[in-house]
């Protein structure tokens, strides 16, 4: 017997849709429950503390809904928050850096990549980009968004005329 109870999937925003399409293309059978934190957005900026107090009122929210699992769809989330939830909910937990930090790398002829994303999604303290987690072979190279600029010490860069 087929389990229909549904994957609920959450985001800080409507980005996590991009997740959603991926996973009915690739489950086209499964029930699927979305959750898009409009309110909040952006995460990035957050303190550490707030995005994993918001992360768990979005996984309690999918967890009402009877999911049989959480796709974190948030790369902010995925970065400071997976532990928690794992640990406060007794389904799988999925996040989205490692599949995509792993896709990238298999697609890179060079086992070089690009990595974008918020001071949260990248910053040093985030171990899911320490280099322990590739093989030798493989480099990363973060870079902020221009939205993250107000929160960091690194500034645009300016065009000369």
């Amino acid at each position: 017997m087929s389990d229909l109870r549904p994957i609920g999937v959450f985001d800080s925003g409507i980005g996590g849709l991009t997740v959603v399409k991926a996973l009915r293309d690739l489950l086209p059978n499964e029930n699927i429950s979305y959750l898009g934190d409009t309110a909040r957005v952006p995460y990035g900026p957050k303190s550490p503390e707030t995005v994993q107090r918001y992360a768990i009122e979005l996984a309690e929210i999918l967890m009402k809904e009877n999911a049989k699992a959480l796709v974190v769809a948030c790369n902010t989330v995925s970065s400071v928050a997976i532990p928690l939830l794992t640990e406060k909910f007794p389904v799988p937990v999925i996040g989205v850096i490692e599949p995509g930090a792993r896709a990238a790398l298999e697609a890179s002829r060079n086992r070089h990549i690009g990595v974008i994303g918020t001071r949260a999604s990248i910053g040093p303290s985030n171990a899911l980009w320490t280099a322990s987690q590739y093989p030798r072979s493989a480099r990363h190279c973060p870079t902020s968004t221009p939205g993250a600029w107000r929160n960091s010490s690194v500034r645009p860069p300016t065009r000369a005329n």
